[in-house]
């Protein structure tokens, strides 16, 4: 099994914990040190491991963290799997016909090993470079790394295609991963933007999964923008499966009538990109994604990966010799306004029936010119109103209208 980790101060622990626990089962553990979620999935299906386990809480502050586990493909591990492994912690475990109170121990010459394998982020870094299709050299380029795993990998590829980097967030001390930087918080790659005058920003989040951009004009690209971009270049190339993209739940609903107009069919999935993922391999998709800057290129990758976004963006920018902003200039996007309630019963407040009344009613006033979404996080005690229509004020009426009946129910604050 191979291990990465970001730069978390708790990162270290758990690596310590998981090699340690591994090991004493019998198993080997190959250590990537830190490095990206995208480097552990790429080396769990080229290296032949049996997974991959990357220790991170991703774009969450650092007082957070977990582990997420990919196959032997490179692919977000089974949800029966996790659940097993849920079943452990719980102390219930029952497989192979029995019920187990601890697992047996390795020992003697059965016990595992511990092996430094930071030659396999090497090779991801060196994937990832090869997978530039043009010089970047004159290009300025701001990066962005949230002071987390993209923190070396990202300027390493930049670097050896020849662009002037300008760094930001690339001193990771433990406690600073997403503090006020990253994907989560653009203001700080703009301001670099501005003030360096550079063709273009692009920032990650903290186990860079994640890719959000800043255009030389200082306009936001988020991942809806990537999409409508990308699906676009690849339909022109004959490159886009189906002519089909596939967005979430949360995708803009201008990028699905933009890439309508385009010839392009939107498909949209539950929250997360393991949906995305799950469905574009059933149906033999290429592109996918979310609007936080989750996009997954099938063709290259299994999961979401920011470093090798922002390289895919500027293959398009440069075969079609144009700026971003320009080349998002094809859809409309509807202001979307998303209002996080902390609530303790998640489940039961969005099945509430005053709850449901109150969306339904919002959904009527809007009609095909709007929409409303009242979902749980899939991370944090909270659930999330978004609402999508033509003006802002629409989005904010509709917003305060549902919050208003979840705190009316005792859900909320």
């Amino acid at each position: 099994m191979t291990i990465g980790k970001d730069t978390r101060r708790s990162s270290y622990m758990f690596e310590y914990a998981l090699a340690a626990g591994l090991t004493a089962s019998g198993a080997d553990a190959y250590l990537l040190h830190v490095t990206t979620t995208p480097s552990v999935s790429y080396v769990a299906r080229t290296d032949g491991f049996d997974c991959g386990i990357m220790i991170s809480a991703s774009h969450n502050p650092f007082r957070d963290n977990g582990i997420k586990i990919v196959n032997r493909y490179g692919e977000k591990a089974e949800e029966e799997l996790i659940a097993l492994i849920e079943d452990y912690l719980d102390g219930k475990l029952c497989v192979f016909g029995q019920a187990w109170k601890e697992l047996p121990y390795a020992t003697g010459e059965n016990i595992g090993r511990s092996i430094d394998y930071a030659e396999g982020r090497n090779r991801y870094v060196g994937y990832l470079i090869s997978l530039g299709k043009h010089s970047f050299k004159g290009l300025k380029i701001g990066l962005d790394c949230a002071n987390g795993a993209a923190w070396q990998i990202a300027k390493s590829v930049f670097d050896a295609l020849g662009a002037t980097t300008y760094v930001i967030a690339a001193e990771p001390n433990g406690l600073n991963v997403n503090l006020d930087c990253g994907s989560k918080n653009l203001n700080r790659l703009k301001t670099l933007v501005k003030e360096k005058e550079l063709t273009v920003g692009f920032a990650f989040d903290g186990d860079a999964d994640r890719c959000l951009c800043v255009d030389g004009s200082g306009k936001e690209i988020d991942g809806d923008d990537v999409l409508y971009i990308c699906g676009k270049y690849l339909k022109e190339r004959g490159e886009l499966s189906q002519n089909t993209v596939v967005g979430t739940v949360m995708s803009n609903l201008g990028l699905v009538n933009g890439l309508k107009e385009e010839g392009i069919e939107t498909v949209r999935t539950a929250v997360g990109d393991r949906f995305v993922y799950e469905y574009m391999q059933r149906n033999g998709l290429r592109l996918g994604g979310e609007q936080s800057g989750h996009v997954i290129f099938s063709k290259y990758a299994t999961t979401g990966d920011g470093v090798l976004t922002s390289l895919k963006l500027m293959e398009v920018a440069l075969e079609k010799k144009s700026s971003l902003t320009a080349l998002a200039k094809g859809f409309h996007k509807y202001p979307q306004k998303t209002v996080n309630l902390r609530v303790e019963e998640r489940q039961a407040a969005v099945e509430d029936s005053e709850v449901l009344a109150s969306v339904k009613e919002m959904e009527e006033m809007l009609g095909e010119k709007g929409r409303v979404l009242v979902r749980v996080s899939g991370t944090e005690p909270l659930v999330r109103v978004m609402a999508e229509a033509e003006t802002e004020e629409l989005c904010n009426r509709v917003v305060e209208r549902v919050c208003a009946a979840l705190k009316a129910r005792g859900y909320a604050k």
